[in-house]
């Protein structure tokens, strides 16, 4: 089941704001209470919340009568009082994305947010920024993802199941040489944090540069590869200014 919820409050209340400066409000609100402590009270008009509190480092409610909530974030606090109360309910909540697939350990919906997650069971897949979810699934029944990077990879969404670390080490793995002159490593594809090409033979050469998002199509002057990217062509070194840009080719028309 997933375990985080929305906190939802409803009533007649006083919402006092203090801060910098101080706010009264009074009327029938809403009052959502996020599982990372954002507090957001919505009244009927617009879009935009009559009080709010982004990320709370504390949120305690007591219900005692009626009910009551104080929400704390450096100097800043967000206070709720029901004079009336009409609702003081969880219900469960998730990340909300563009569906994906169906989840193969509980058939709920897969979708794509900041990463991949099932909004029935709360089952999480990290995912890079720039992959593509494709159509065919692994045979483990989850889609499998397009990532770039020196290559275009295709593996599953799951780490354990497919690794995109094996893929992008087995295809790069000591491929290029290190570019230190007084250095004979060779680069070695690690994770941290990120992938990185970094010499073998760190600590004593910490040279290394993160794997970008592209393909390789060709080497940079400094010897190291070129990659095709979004953003255009570029060294695997991204502070290199030795990238050769090369012209199109007239044809016979020009």
């Amino acid at each position: 089941m997933i375990d985080d919820a929305l906190r939802v409050l409803a009533g007649d209340c006083t919402v006092i704001t203090d801060g910098t400066s101080r706010e009264e409000y009074r009327g029938r609100v809403t009052t959502l209470v996020k599982p990372d402590n954002t507090v957001l009270v919505h009244d009927i008009d617009g879009y935009q919340p009559v009080a709010w509190l982004t990320r709370a480092d504390s949120v305690s409610s007591d219900r005692s009568d009626g009910f009551t909530l104080v929400a704390k974030k450096d100097t800043q606090t967000l206070r709720i009082a029901a004079h009336e109360q009409d609702a003081f309910a969880h219900y469960p909540a998730s990340s909300a994305g563009t569906p994906v697939g169906d989840c193969p350990d509980c058939g709920g919906a897969l979708v794509r947010s900041s990463g991949v997650n099932c909004v029935d069971c709360g089952t999480r897949y990290g995912l890079p920024s720039d992959a593509t979810i494709r159509e065919d699934a692994c045979d483990c029944g989850l889609p499998r993802m397009r990532v770039e990077r020196g290559l275009a990879f295709n593996v599953c969404l799951d780490r354990q199941c497919e690794s995109l670390d094996d893929a992008v080490s087995e295809a790069f793995d000591r491929e290029w040489d290190c570019p230190e002159p007084d250095c004979d490593g060779d680069l070695r594809i690690l994770r941290r944090g990120g992938l990185l090409a970094g010499c073998e033979h760190y600590p004593d050469c910490d040279t290394g540069f993160r794997v970008p998002s592209g393909v390789v199509d060709g080497e940079c002057a400094c010897g190291l590869p070129t990659f095709n990217t979004p953003g255009g062509t570029r060294c695997l070194d991204a502070t290199c200014e030795g990238v050769v840009e090369h012209a199109p080719k007239a044809t016979s028309g020009d």
